[in-house]
């Protein structure tokens, strides 16, 4: 396991470092990628609210429950969540939170439904595989846990799972800790330009010279393409040779560490 640096080190030199303007807008993937080892780490912290300060919206972009996300949104200097891999939007207005949903309540309740059925299925073929903890605070997807609280599961127990899921007609995608699993026409990269275009103005073409967008695994595949202002922190290095378009950087440091790193590199902080 790749273990944080006593100190946070320059961008890796390679990928050489390419000369990007600072981006308006900072998307970004959550767990692995701002957390480490299950937290937030401090110097991340930091480095959202050094972005904060420096007029850049950092927007999450993350497969997590909406309940996390909806504490996300309400805690952390951030301007929006999009939440269980672009089901919806909380953004923040001043002390309040704002939910733009993509799916109406009895849709989703008929989707969970389908869900349950057949995620059913794949736990009795592979009962090393559970509901996630936080399953409850879901609101559109089903998520099975393969890292967070139960024993690492085998790449190839994930794989087959993600198969079956899409047999039967859902979509379905492996983050380093759950398989998300969801019925919808609606996907991070959707979701992310929707609301670029709605609460920015931006066209698909402008967000990817106005945005960067930072992440650790092979589920960020389709951000890594669609923002060419892309980080990956450094524990995405086993993923890449799955990855159809890898992330322009690399950072030295893993998950939020890696985070601080770059913001480090984005906004140099001031001696003394």
């Amino acid at each position: 396991m790749i273990s944080a640096p006593d100190c946070l080190p320059h961008i890796d030199a390679t990928p050489a470092v390419p000369s990007w303007p600072i981006p308006s807008i900072v998307l970004t993937d959550v767990d692995d990628t701002l957390t480490w080892e299950g937290r937030l780490p401090l110097p991340a912290l930091d480095a959202l609210y050094r972005l904060e300060a420096a007029g850049i919206d950092v927007i999450l972009v993350t497969g997590a429950c909406a309940g996390w996300c909806d504490q996300m949104a309400r805690l952390w200097p951030v301007a929006a969540v999009i939440g269980e891999n672009g089901a919806f939007v909380i953004e923040r207005q001043g002390r309040h939170l704002h939910y733009h949903d993509t799916q109406s309540s009895q849709a989703r309740t008929q989707h969970q439904q389908r869900l349950y059925q057949v995620a059913r299925g794949i736990m009795a073929r592979f009962p090393e595989l559970q509901l996630a903890q936080d399953q409850c605070y879901r609101r559109y997807d089903l998520a099975l846990d393969h890292g967070q609280e139960v024993e690492a599961v085998p790449d190839a127990t994930v794989e087959q799972a993600l198969a079956l899921f899409h047999e039967a007609g859902i979509q379905a995608t492996a983050s380093s800790i759950h398989i998300n699993a969801w019925i919808g026409e609606f996907s991070k990269p959707e979701a992310a330009l929707r609301w670029l275009a709605q609460r920015y103005g931006l066209s698909q073409e402008h967000a990817k010279t106005r945005c960067a967008y930072l992440g650790d695994s092979r589920n960020d595949a389709a951000m890594f393409r669609q923002f060419p202002n892309s980080i990956g922190v450094a524990n995405i290095r086993p993923y890449l040779a799955q990855l159809e378009v890898p992330p322009a950087q690399i950072t030295q440091a893993p998950g939020g560490y890696g985070f601080a790193e770059w913001v480090n590199h984005l906004l140099p902080p001031q001696a003394g």
